[in-house]
């Protein structure tokens, strides 16, 4: 898993070099220079504000736990999603990462885990819905396009394999926990917790209906607003386009995105797919290209910073034997 990683990421590493070779690095620059320090600090805040709202839809799972502090679930997802884009990881090692953090942050390492699991489907329930938003507003602007019936099909592969997992979390004889607890020891050389427990924990978030809905609630308001943030990076380098046509810019992003979860960053793969969903409304390659290099730009800013920190609480704890993540 891990050399297909490396390999994955020096492929996609190359491919996006390429892109931007043959697009021109002085569009791209050009396009980078027009957003200026003040437009790139927006977008920071924009998106940091988009992180806590997502870490909120995942500390929703666990309100009811006496140690179910929301800042404990923020602080996860932020390590989730700066190891996910910043790390040579694929995005599963990232979501190992977080759960990681929430439990050394006095998460119970079980339900770290049950509610990782958990949040994820929310969040692809959501980016379901998202996609599907983003289908229909393409469909209304651009009846005839040909893209329509392929991204159909990969929406309706995608709901599929959801409600499969969806199903196997909510039911499955322990299968979702044994994964688990394979994939903790495989990203990170140790496991989160024992197995004992996190099925149990499964059942326990499922039979929340409320809580559940609440978070996939708020997970599609995240990707609406994800939309938002493209608009207005957009924007910022002087690229005339509507919400809409912004909004299933980014919605068929990360439709592409989810089927190649395995590459590291996605990298290659985000600069081809925004240079040819960009295409569509008439944005240039090269303004495209400088879409996906400022929201890596921006996951490198955001993401620095808390994995330092992250380090730096683990290396205290790899000196303090007696600290202990609770179960």
């Amino acid at each position: 898993m891990k050399s297909f990683g490396i390999l994955a990421f020096a492929l996609g590493g190359i491919g996006a070099t390429l892109l931007i070779a043959h697009y021109g690095l002085r569009s791209v620059a050009t396009a980078l220079t027009t957003i200026a320090w003040s437009g790139f600090a927006l977008i920071l805040a924009f998106h940091l504000a988009l992180v806590v709202l997502m870490g909120l839809a995942w500390w929703l799972l666990g309100s009811n736990r006496t140690d179910g502090r929301w800042y404990r679930f923020v602080w996860g997802r932020l390590i989730r999603d700066g190891a996910s884009e910043v790390l040579p990881f694929s995005q599963i090692g990232g979501f190992v990462a977080g759960a990681r953090a929430a439990t050394v942050a006095g998460v119970g390492g079980s339900f770290a885990t049950a509610s990782t699991v958990v949040d994820l489907t929310m969040e692809l329930m959501g980016q379901l819905g998202y996609t599907a938003i983003g289908l229909s507003l393409l469909a209304w602007l651009q009846p005839s396009n040909h893209i329509v019936g392929p991204v159909v099909l990969g929406l309706a592969t995608m709901t599929a394999a959801a409600s499969i997992f969806l199903t196997v979390q909510a039911r499955g004889a322990g299968l979702v926990e044994q994964m688990a607890v394979r994939l903790s020891s495989q990203w990170l050389g140790t496991s989160l917790s024992s197995s004992r427990g996190i099925q149990a924990e499964i059942h326990r978030i499922h039979g929340r209906h409320r809580q559940l809905a609440t978070s996939t609630a708020l997970h599609l308001l995240c990707w609406l607003l994800s939309g938002v943030e493209a608009w207005l990076t957009l924007r910022f380098m002087g690229v005339e386009i509507s919400v809409t046509a912004a909004l299933v810019i980014d919605s068929l992003l990360y439709g592409i995105r989810s089927f190649a979860f395995l590459v590291p960053n996605a990298l290659g793969i985000q600069e081809a797919a925004y240079v040819l969903l960009g295409a569509l409304f008439g944005v240039s390659p090269g303004s495209a290209l400088a879409l996906s290099l400022v929201r890596r730009g921006r996951d490198i800013a955001l993401g620095t910073p808390v994995l330092l920190i992250w380090q730096l609480v683990e290396g205290g704890r790899a000196f303090n034997p007696s600290t202990r993540s609770p179960t």
